[in-house]
């Protein structure tokens, strides 16, 4: 988040209702450095959604690391976003740092993009 000008593009086109940013509690929590002051933090999480995961999410995201043959807690959150990018309507891209993880997990018609 720190810093990424397509990441606060994509967040000024949410607040404008053009776009929506979607995540899941688990990748907000993994992304936070430390560095980021609380007002910053408070601006980024009033421009996206975060979608609710339950007992129903994990089941999909656990038979999706058991089909791309993967584990573990290096690839859980991938997981976890993997099922909420699958939810959404409409053209759907991912931002994310490990491309090659999410890839695995996600159809092609969804666009996995490198932050």
């Amino acid at each position: 988040m720190r810093g990424d000008r397509k990441m606060i593009a994509w967040f000024d086109l949410a607040a404008q209702g053009e776009a929506e940013v979607v995540t899941s509690p688990m990748t907000l929590v993994e992304a936070y450095d430390g560095r980021t002051t609380e007002q910053r933090w408070d601006w980024v999480l009033s421009r996206l959604q975060v979608a609710d995961i339950g007992k129903d999410e994990a089941r999909q995201a656990r038979r999706l690391l058991t089909d791309a043959t993967l584990h573990g807690h290096k690839h859980a959150i991938d997981a976890v976003l993997a099922v909420i990018a699958r939810q959404q309507k409409g053209q759907v891209t991912v931002f994310t740092s490990d491309v090659d993880d999410l890839e695995r997990l996600l159809p092609d018609t969804i666009v996995v993009k490198k932050v």
